[in-house]
């Protein structure tokens, strides 16, 4: 594995973009994706990925651009068969996403690990990045509602996010070790900039932060940390994160995304349009439009990340 320069936290669609952005800007070889798998559930006897795929789909020029989720060009015959004999349609599985999930199926099976798998379907796909699963160990989101524990994609898909959320679980990430690609990124010398991708923090980035040495790996990283906002003019850009937050009782603001990172972080990017909240900020800031509407938007931002972050490494310096 080539030494990264830097190193993207993502969940799915929303953080996908910006490791996008950050794999089309710097250079091939040095963009590793540290990518959440507390969304992976076995489903009709086969693994699914979500994150893992989105982000495979996403930097291959592969993933649908109405949708977000799944490949482009997709067709929908293995669902529309299965549906009329009776079985579980409630969690789509597009023809040409299907051979992906049972080709993972059968390697796994065969005592292969999810990181190695996802490094060999990158390579074919033509990504130069390392995608890297945050560890090789299961860990699985659990969420905690007014009905009940649901586990993430019953809660996710099958519920459509509408039971009350009273607290959220991760289930092994005490147990669970970061994958050696995870590991041997933080360590690398090479480490220009940490982000955590404007993914949602307690659905996607939490389950990560909780694998076991996660967050001793990044607490000793040579690199500056930096989160992007996922929370602009008190609405969430992409997902569930508002409605949860609020079920939590944690304010809809960017400051709240700032104060659960915590010590975490060195900077912080905010969006332009919550520039009068700025001055309640106590770390660095970069301020900027954070929406990213276009491959332009995801492609600039990525710039302004990467250009703060160097303006940091002083500060990284004098904290570690």
């Amino acid at each position: 594995m080539s030494s990264p320069a830097v190193i993207a936290i993502s969940g799915g669609i929303g953080g996908a973009k910006l490791a996008l952005g950050l794999y089309r800007t710097l250079p091939a070889g040095t963009v590793t994706v540290i990518v959440n798998t507390g969304d992976d559930f076995d489903h009709l006897g086969l693994r699914i990925c979500p994150d893992v795929d989105t982000t495979l789909y996403t930097l291959a020029g592969l993933a649908n651009p109405e949708l977000g989720w799944g490949r482009k060009d997709e067709t929908w015959t293995f669902m529309r068969v299965l549906e009329s004999l009776g079985g579980e349609s409630w969690f789509q599985l597009g023809d040409g996403d299907l051979a992906l999930h049972v080709e993972r199926t059968r390697r796994l099976a065969a005592g292969e690990r999810l990181s190695s798998f996802v490094a060999d379907v990158a390579r074919r796909f033509g990504i130069s990045a390392d995608i890297v699963p945050m560890s090789d160990d299961p860990v699985r989101t659990r969420v905690g509602t007014a009905d009940g524990t649901l586990d993430f994609q019953d809660y996710f898909v099958r519920a459509r996010c509408e039971p009350r959320v009273t607290s959220l679980d991760f289930a092994g990430a005490l147990a669970a070790r970061p994958t050696l690609g995870a590991d041997a990124a933080l360590r690398a010398a090479s480490l220009e900039a940490i982000v955590i991708c404007p993914s949602n923090p307690y659905l996607s980035i939490d389950p990560i932060l909780a694998v076991g040495g996660m967050r001793e790996l990044l607490d000793a990283a040579s690199a500056p940390i930096i989160a992007v906002t996922p929370i602009v003019a008190g609405r969430a850009i992409k997902g569930p994160t508002a409605k949860i937050m609020r079920e939590l009782g944690v304010p809809l603001t960017p400051l709240s995304v700032l104060r659960h990172y915590g010590t975490l972080l060195d900077g912080f990017v905010l969006d332009e349009r919550d520039r009068n909240d700025s001055s309640a900020f106590e770390c660095p800031l970069l301020i900027t439009d954070t929406v990213m509407k276009t491959l332009e938007d995801r492609e600039r931002l990525a710039r302004e990340v990467i250009e703060f972050a160097a303006s940091l490494r002083g500060r990284r310096a004098a904290r570690t």
